[in-house]
């Protein structure tokens, strides 16, 4: 079996009788009950909306796993222990004793990754000495680029992106039912007035590096993301692809195609900036 080894990202374990509640208050997705449920996508969010940290979130041994881009570890760490106050709640840092992974099958500590109708396999956490033999995750990242999906740290950096902009709305990463959490205000108005603009977009034929434009209509419509074989995803202005047959990214021709779990259009315009 291959596990393939996610470097980049940290684990962090709450455990205690007021853990599910503390994450589930404070995060935007669905927090799971069992071991047996699938990862839940989430995000923790500035007042203004904007992602601070995302990941998956996962039930085992009586607490929640979630997962955190290396860039963001210190400052989700320091905000959680803010949010504590009072709860019974400890909070692990496994940056020295774990690392994550991705494999097709479930092995070590495994819970399936699954966001909305996408799934990328399992999530695997295991203990440093156990991973020695993994594998780098270029698999990984050829996947979930093929799929749409974009993370933080790879693709966009800390407090500039809503979570509409890489369709958590849509890939089961929003709550729209539970009470509020940081930055709900700004997530429910998005959806009840339509007001986002920018959207995930598949890009290949890329010869360029990753934060490069791309352009439309002689007009910047977003940036790509990571690149892997040519391919990456960019958060695109939909408004501004008015033909989409018609855009460059370092002045070279690329095509542009929506994931397959798309509710959106290119053209589409709002009547609302959110911004």
């Amino acid at each position: 079996m291959t596990i393939h080894l996610r470097s980049d990202r940290v684990i962090f374990r709450f455990s205690g009788p007021d853990a599910h509640r503390l994450i589930n208050d404070v995060v935007t997705g669905v927090m799971p009950t069992s071991a047996e449920e699938p990862a839940s996508l989430w995000a923790l969010l500035s007042p203004q909306g904007k992602i601070l940290a995302e990941g998956l979130a996962a039930w085992a041994e009586d607490a929640l796993w979630l997962d955190v881009h290396q860039s963001v570890a210190d400052d989700f760490f320091k905000r959680m222990r803010m949010y504590r106050l009072r709860a019974k709640v400890d909070i692990d840092d496994f940056r020295e004793t774990h690392r994550m992974g991705f494999s097709a099958e479930p092995t070590h500590l495994a819970h399936r990754d699954r966001r909305g109708p996408v799934t990328l396999g399992f999530r695997i956490i295991a203990p440093v000495e156990a991973t020695a033999d993994w594998s780098d995750d270029t698999a990984y990242h050829t996947a979930r680029i093929g799929n749409g999906i974009l993370h933080q740290g790879n693709d966009f950096p800390p407090n500039d992106t809503f979570a509409h902009d890489i369709g958590m709305d849509i890939l089961d990463g929003i709550d729209f039912v539970k009470g509020c959490y940081v930055g709900q205000e700004v997530v429910s108005r998005m959806k009840h007035r339509g007001t986002a603009r920018r959207r995930p977009v598949i890009v290949s034929g890329i010869d360029a590096p990753a934060g490069t434009p791309v352009i439309a209509g002689g007009r910047e419509a977003g940036t790509i993301g990571q690149v892997v074989d040519g391919k990456a995803v960019a958060i695109l202005r939909l408004d501004r692809i008015t033909d989409p047959d018609a855009v460059t990214v370092d002045g070279k021709p690329v095509t542009l195609a929506l994931p397959a779990w798309a509710t959106y259009q290119f053209g589409e315009a709002v009547t609302e900036d959110a911004e």
